[in-house]
């Protein structure tokens, strides 16, 4: 079963898919944080075939919800209704930084910031 990772941002929404066997996470693409960003990933699940999805959680330093935490809670809220596949929420901290150390800043940083929360999803679940 393939999973969907998504590193939601204020501006861009990073995505990531796994292999067909659910093993593996890769970045796939980044796209717009705007009003047809529900209905983009809608379609990447059928074209897909995805059965879970992962979604990153952005907490302060503090350990408390920041402004892109909630925001991410209302797209899982969203996504729930709209394709009623299970939501895994992941902590998100830091995945952008270390994108950004493995492969510097380009316009797929965020898509891998995704296959990085895709991936620590994945090894919890092990």
């Amino acid at each position: 079963m393939r999973l969907l990772g998504i590193d939601y941002g204020s501006k861009k929404t990073g995505l990531a898919l796994t292999d067909e066997s659910g093993k593996m996470a890769f970045p796939h693409s980044v796209v717009p944080t705007d009003a047809k960003l529900l209905a983009t990933i809608e379609k990447l699940i059928l074209k897909e075939k995805v059965g879970e999805i992962v979604l990153g959680y952005s907490l302060n330093r503090d350990g408390k919800p920041n402004a892109v935490h909630a925001a991410a809670e209302e797209l899982m809220l969203d996504l729930t209704l709209a394709v009623g596949l299970p939501v895994h929420l992941q902590p998100e901290q830091y995945t952008t930084q270390a994108a950004l150390q493995i492969q510097g800043r380009t316009t797929q940083t965020d898509a891998s910031a995704a296959a990085l929360i895709l991936d620590a999803y994945l090894t919890k679940k092990k």
